[in-house]
Order: C-alpha cells, then structure tokens, then sequence
C-alpha cells in the first residue's frame, strides 16, 4: 500500500477543505479518517478531502433516545446484525434520495473505495432486517480505534435509527464513549449529537487513536 500524507486539517480552509485530489483508495482513505479527514465528492471538482470547522459528535453518556423511539425498540421484531451485508447496505444508502441534495455523494468509485476498506476490516455495517429482507443500515469507517459514522437508509419505519442505536451499544460495549457523525442532522440533533470545534475534535480523535480499541 502506497505511503499517503495529507496537511494538518487545522490548517484546512475556511469550508473545512485540507486537499484537493486523489482517490478514494484504502491508502488514502486510511490515512485521512486517522487524520480527522474524510472524502466529499463534488460534480465538477477532483475530490476534495475535508476537516469543517466544527465536527458533529455523538457522545454516548448524552444519547437521547425519545419516547416513541425506545418503545419501538423494545417491540421491533427486526434482527440486527454486524457486517453481514457491507456491500448492500453502502448501496442502498447511494440509492436513498436525501431531502434538498441532488444525486448522491456515494459514487461508485467510493463504492468500490469503501468495499475494498471493508475487506481490509477497516468498514463496518449494521444490518436491519426483517426476516430474510434488508430493510435499514448504517456503515462507516474504524479510524483505528475511533469510528466515524457514514450514511444510514431504511425501508422500514426506524429501521435505520435502531441499527443506529444496535451500533451505539456495540461500540460502547467496546469501550468507546462517542463517534464521529460529521454533519448534525435533524435526527442526530435529537439523538443529542453536538457540534464541537475542529481543534477539540481532534484532540478527542488522538486520545481515542491512542487507546489502541478493537472495535470490530
């Protein structure tokens, strides 16, 4: 595997751009979730590698889970697995239409680049199904002991926020005490993910990275 440097993201641009070009290959991939960086392809543009000013964190020991939501959990006849069904699942979130974006940023090359992450044990899903049909998902990345959450779909009613919640309590079973979101959206924003600094995320991601946990 080819030796990929990225610059320090805290130098990244006021959009939170650290570089501009590559490929979303494991070496690079790899190399830039460890750094706090992660990939954002744009039409028009070569791929532009990305740290924002401020990180959406879900801490574990603030997790909100409403009313409606924990009582679907305790009724939901769905199965949850872990990486039974990586390659599906990153599909079927390319293929989710998201409200105010057009097309999607899943391309097929990054379907191919995280494909090929999750053979190197470094991609990981959770899988919702009901019986034998995948009906929710969410996947994303093990920096090394740190995970950053990617993309989530569902065909059922909650079906993606319980694999989420399924993922929480793997991930805090291991020891780990939040994940990297990326972006706050509305259902994160009520799950009780915050918007941090760049500085204090990746001070968090370092501390994390040097506790060496075997997540998957």
């Amino acid at each position: 595997m080819a030796v990929v440097s990225f610059p320090d993201p805290r130098g990244a641009t006021p959009e939170g751009i650290v570089a501009v070009g590559g490929r979303p290959e494991p070496e690079f991939l790899i190399e830039a979730y460890r750094r706090g960086i992660f990939p954002w392809p744009v039409e028009g543009y070569p791929l532009l590698w990305f740290s924002p000013p401020e990180r959406a964190l879900l801490e574990f020991d603030r997790l909100h889970v409403p009313r409606s939501l924990a009582r679907e959990r305790r009724r939901t006849r769905l199965r949850f697995t872990v990486d039974r069904a990586f390659g599906r699942v990153i599909r079927a979130c390319a293929a989710t239409p998201r409200a105010h974006e057009e097309g999607t940023w899943i391309t097929p090359a990054m379907v191919r680049g995280y494909d090929e992450l999750h053979r190197l044990g470094r991609a990981h899903s959770v899988e919702a199904w009901d019986e034998g049909e995948l009906v929710g998902g969410v996947y994303g990345v093990d920096a090394g002991g740190a995970f950053a959450g990617e993309s989530m779909f569902y065909l059922r009613p909650n079906a993606s926020k319980l694999a989420l919640l399924f993922l929480v309590e793997h991930l805090r079973a291991r020891g780990l005490d939040w994940f990297d979101a990326q972006v706050l959206t509305p259902h994160l924003e009520a799950l009780g993910a915050r918007l941090v600094p760049r500085e204090e995320f990746l001070d968090r991601l370092a501390r994390a990275l040097g506790r060496g946990l075997r997540l998957f």
